[in-house]
């Protein structure tokens, strides 16, 4: 599965409940073969990743594993529940910034857990598997790469009055901003050892999951800033050209509507339709040049049609584990699994 954050964590959510995942075979010893082998790997989106206040966070990272591990604050479908936010409030007093985002005193002990790791020279998808021993999710939550590979956004600059540009880390655009403000375009910062070093590189365990899947999933996370982010780490294109696995996209909106965030304004930014149709020629049939064997829509958009590419309309809400099962499985029909 390729996943993004609140979205990606629950289609987790029905993958866990499709294939009755709750252990990790290599680490448990289950039997590979059969039913008892099932194994669900997320390969999840770093573009969010940010360092504030001195730590290191992985929005996407940790949602899923709050989300799986039964730690996630369900009103607001992100964050530790039962928070305070006595860290936050002490920093703003002493003016320290940013100021505008919310972190957590729970939410803080992951981060200075993945810091400290990070800082001894333990990489990200070690440190998340360290991290996922505590909360024990039932799937493997992989980053897509080790690297940095930071989305910004390049928007005009609310300080100039002569209409500069400038880029700011896509958290301060979603969250100080709400993307409200005139945007020209995403761009992936960071690399493999910082700015300037070159493309940030899939991790070996990301590409492993892909290459040896029986199927991959693109969850119905943002196309743009989450699964658009993933496919943007050098290695993860090719790897879904070429996998054996069947391919399948699920789509993030329903009539022409995103359930959840501002993927419609992301979409927008890149000249893209916020629609079914737009979304899945945008990722392309594989056939094709593009990544796809097949494609979900919600009922709300029956009878678009992709060029080389299977299209299934099922239901798309994912209201309970159960529903987004159900999903699954009409996804793995269509492409004959």
């Amino acid at each position: 599965m390729l996943v993004g954050g609140v979205g990606g964590a629950r289609f987790l959510e029905g993958a866990r409940e499709r294939f009755g995942v709750t252990t990790f075979p290599e680490k448990d010893g289950a039997d590979p073969g059969g039913a008892a082998g099932d194994a669900v790997t997320a390969v999840v989106n770093v573009g969010d990743d940010a360092w504030m206040h001195g730590v290191r966070i992985c929005p996407d990272l940790d949602t899923c594993m709050y989300t799986l591990g039964g730690g996630i604050d369900t009103e607001r479908g992100w964050g530790h529940r039962n928070e305070t936010w006595h860290a936050k409030e002490e920093l703003a007093k002493y003016g320290a910034d940013p100021d505008w985002f919310g972190l957590g005193d729970r939410d803080l002990a992951t981060h200075l857990i993945r810091t400290q790791m990070l800082s001894s020279g333990y990489p990200l998808t070690d440190v998340t598997a360290a991290l996922c021993n505590r909360w024990q999710p039932g799937v493997r939550l992989l980053p897509a790469t080790d690297g940095r590979h930071e989305t910004h956004v390049v928007v005009a600059d609310p300080d100039s009055t002569d209409g500069a540009k400038k880029a700011i880390h896509f958290q301060e655009w979603w969250v100080r901003y709400r993307a409200d403000i005139e945007t020209f375009g995403f761009a992936q910062v960071g690399g493999a050892d910082g700015p300037g070093s070159g493309k940030a590189q899939a991790s070996r365990a990301a590409l492993a999951a892909i290459e040896e899947a029986d199927v991959v999933f693109l969850a119905p996370s943002n196309p743009v800033v989450s699964i658009g982010a993933i496919l943007s780490v050098g290695g993860i294109r090719a790897a879904l050209r070429t996998t054996s696995a069947k391919v399948v996209g699920v789509s993030p909106v329903i009539g022409g509507a995103p359930l959840r965030g501002m993927a419609d304004r992301c979409l927008d930014v890149l000249g893209i339709e916020t629609s079914a149709q737009a979304i899945g020629e945008h990722f392309g049939a594989r056939s094709g040049n593009g990544i796809l064997d097949g494609w979900l829509v919600s009922e709300e958009d029956a009878g678009t049609e992709i060029d080389g590419l299977p299209v299934a309309a099922v239901p798309l809400l994912m209201s309970s584990p159960q529903a987004t099962a159900a999903m699954i499985d009409a996804g793995l029909e269509l492409v004959g699994l």
